[in-house]
């Protein structure tokens, strides 16, 4: 494939999930219509099958692409800092990065009713819950074992703060309580 044709058809993918996120924003996965998706991204319905086999394979593109929107921001945010500082930075990059309109919806509540919590934990597990875990494991060597439960409740636990500061309540508690959480860990397990 040349590379002009390579470009067109990154570009009509991209179109695609472009529109696609529009749209999953706008009305959620089950309101969406293919035939608004190829409107939207200015595609044929024939284009839409050819990249993706089916609305659901498109829903899943925009969510990884924007699981790794999130993982990029926290790992520019938190690179060059010692582990528990690098922990606090990925926290508020984390929130920062879930503020993008409709990305909480999308990811925290769309994802796992559309695509099932086990691959939507997938998704996340290989994006933010990654930064997550290296975060841990560089701050708290003397985890061992509870490593991995341990990443995946605090992850648990970044998402319901999400919610919540959608919602409306205190970012800035929810980051203080961060901080606590970490700390506490860290005295507990260096015992």
């Amino acid at each position: 494939m040349s590379r002009s044709n390579r470009e067109r058809t990154e570009q009509t993918r991209q179109a695609l999930i472009d529109a696609g996120r529009r749209l999953f924003v706008e009305k959620g996965y089950a309101e969406t219509a293919t035939p608004e998706i190829v409107t939207a991204a200015g595609v044929t319905r024939g284009a839409l099958y050819h990249h993706f086999e089916d609305k659901k394979a498109l829903f899943r593109a925009v969510i990884e692409c924007e699981a790794r929107a999130v993982a990029a921001a926290i790992e520019a945010r938190s690179a060059s800092y010692d582990a528990r500082a690098m922990l606090i930075a990925g926290a508020s990059a984390y929130f920062d990065a879930m503020m993008a309109q409709g990305r909480t919806r999308l990811l925290l509540i769309e994802a796992p009713a559309v695509l099932g919590p086990l691959a939507s934990a997938a998704i996340d597990a290989e994006n933010a819950e990654a930064t997550l875990r290296a975060g841990l494991a560089a701050m708290l060597p003397e985890a061992g074992a509870m490593l991995e439960p341990l990443t995946s409740l605090l992850s648990a636990a970044f998402d319901r703060a999400a919610i919540a500061i959608e919602a409306g309540a205190e970012r800035r508690h929810y980051e203080q309580v961060i901080a606590v959480l970490l700390d506490g860990l860290a005295d507990h397990l260096r015992r």
